[in-house]
């Protein structure tokens, strides 16, 4: 994956195919550690010790579509080509949460890439899940939660073109 932005979707799209109701992304930005934290979170149907010990195997996948599963494994491997770390905690009928961690300024991050448009792809085209973005950097805490947006917005669909424009416009202004 070509920044950091399409791992977000695709571990996005991994907690809706886990049938999670409420799915977080943590991203947060620590210059004076020089790490960058990507935190993903669901309520999903999770995953035995078994699974989670081989879900970083490219040949491990739990789709029926296709016998590869990529996206584990290379946000595994680009967090760690930047001496970060990457761990998964899951449970079984809980949840999962995944953690990449990476050095921030080493040569071999990836780019963020365009991280409103990826959340915002992502939380429209699911409307009946809850969506949390927090976002941390240097005087910067920025939360969108999509419960609040739709209690907001009312009998207007979050899926509006206009919607989809203002919450991609919001979250870039905020996360300057």
């Amino acid at each position: 994956m070509k920044d950091l932005s399409m791992h977000i979707i695709d571990i996005l799209q991994n907690s809706t195919r886990a049938k999670a109701k409420n799915i977080e992304l943590l991203v947060e930005e620590d210059v004076e550690k020089d790490i960058l934290v990507l935190q993903f979170k669901d309520d999903g149907c999770g995953m035995d010790d078994t699974m989670v010990q081989r879900v970083t195997d490219p040949f491990v996948t739990t789709r029926t579509t296709r016998k590869v599963g990529l996206g584990l494994p290379l946000l595994k491997q680009n967090a760690e080509l930047t001496g970060g770390t990457f761990h998964i905690d899951s449970k079984l009928g809980k949840g999962t949460i995944v953690t990449a961690t990476f050095g921030l300024s080493h040569i071999d991050r990836k780019p963020m890439g365009d991280l409103a448009s990826a959340f915002v792809l992502t939380m429209t085209s699911y409307p009946d899940i809850r969506f949390v973005l927090h976002y941390k950097k240097q005087g910067i805490d920025f939360t969108l939660d999509t419960d609040e947006i739709h209690e907001a917005l009312g009998d207007v669909s979050i899926q509006n073109p206009e919607i989809i424009s203002y919450l991609k416009e919001m979250i870039e202004e905020n996360i300057k």
